[in-house]
């Protein structure tokens, strides 16, 4: 085992539980009831599903306010569009929506407060795609009267980073020490079931150390469910994208790290495969035979002249890490993501050493002071 780790990463373990400034409790948790899995009803595709059972009937009539446009086809920019416009009947039809899908968004939150594993969550920070949308932002702080109804002292709250970038930015609270004070900014790739997204994540360390400042220099997207590729074709596309970015930040003289960071569906293990839960990625991602971090490696064996080094861990533990910095305040907290499956992980703050307590004063000390205080 200690062979591949170092053969797949170079400086330390996939899907790691314990970073510097965190404890990641648990992630990907699938709950079930009598209906199947609990993500399911809180996904994007359930959003889909309430609206259109919602306009079933109305079609019927040919009174449907959103027109002949299957549900799933729609933009939401055009639902946000929808809910704030002139027709009113399209609007309640999407405040509908919104309010099932807040009231299942609920239920399964409440579900997961109630496990051993979540137990006095103080907040939890919604990503993925639904959040990026006016849409999405309601559903969610809907979600959380509704919890807040039920007594559960929680809050619910979108993501403050786009949820385009994330993921990428979430891969820095992956990347060691060293890596801020040589270089300024690295490689991160996000892959969902439905896109895989790269990008050049600058630091920004100096300005920020807990790297609240950071931000996606440049990325680029291929939304991999059109083109239905293999899992080899796949890893020859993410390659390519990399090593264009890489020539990108070389033309623009900025100091790469020989790092990539990778945010990917499912339970990841110590070498960097993939356990279980990679089922909406192009082809099978949880082959024995099959290692992404190895791969990577072998196509980029350097960055800048040194050896290249690779982390992965899970989509929803890489959101949620980039809102560590503003996490501070509470101890235990998690991150929920409505993508094409509800991605969740479970966090535990670890605090910080206090700074060394002063020595207690010694008499000639407090004489001094006593004096000084007299006069």
């Amino acid at each position: 085992m200690a062979e591949d780790v170092l053969t797949t990463s170079g400086i330390g373990k996939h899907g790691v539980l314990r970073l510097p400034s965190v404890d990641i409790d648990n992630y990907n948790i699938e709950l079930k009831d009598d209906d199947g899995f609990l993500g399911d009803r809180a996904c994007k595709g359930a959003f889909r599903r309430i609206l259109d059972d919602l306009r079933a009937p109305l079609k019927k009539n040919g009174e449907d306010p959103l027109g002949k446009t299957p549900s799933e086809a729609i933009a939401k920019g055009s639902l946000d569009e929808a809910l704030v416009g002139e027709d009113i009947e399209a609007s309640a039809l999407v405040h509908g929506a919104i309010e099932e899908f807040a009231q299942e968004l609920a239920y399964v939150t409440g579900r997961f407060l109630k496990t051993k594993a979540w137990a006095d969550t103080e907040c939890i920070v919604v990503g993925g795609g639904f959040r990026k949308s006016r849409v999405g932002e309601i559903a969610i702080a809907r979600a959380d009267l509704l919890l807040k109804n039920e007594g559960h002292k929680v809050h619910l709250v979108p993501i403050r980073f786009d949820p385009d970038e994330a993921g990428l930015i979430g891969c820095l609270h992956l990347a060691p020490s060293w890596i801020f004070e040589a270089f300024d900014s690295i490689l991160a790739v996000d892959i969902g079931g439905t896109n895989i997204r790269c990008g050049v994540v600058e630091t920004k360390w100096k300005k920020a150390s807990d790297l609240s400042r950071a931000g996606v220099w440049r990325s680029e997207l291929w939304r991999h469910a059109d083109d239905e590729p293999t899992r080899e074709g796949a890893v020859k596309k993410l390659v390519k994208m990399l090593k264009d970015l890489v020539s990108q930040t070389e033309k623009q003289g900025l100091k790469l790290a020989p790092f990539i960071g990778i945010s990917c569906p499912g339970v990841i293990e110590e070498d960097g495969s993939i356990k279980k839960g990679a089922q909406n990625l192009p082809g099978n991602w949880e082959s024995s035979r099959f290692n992404l971090p190895k791969s990577l490696i072998e196509a980029i064996p350097e960055i800048g002249g040194h050896d290249t080094t690779v982390l992965m861990h899970n989509d929803g533990v890489a959101q949620g890490l980039s809102e560590m910095p503003y996490m501070q305040d509470v101890s235990r907290w998690g991150v929920l993501t409505i993508g094409t499956g509800l991605g969740n992980a479970r966090f535990t703050n670890r605090r910080k050493e206090n700074k060394k307590e002063k020595k207690p004063e010694d008499g000639k000390d407090k004489d001094k002071k006593d004096r000084k205080a007299k006069d």
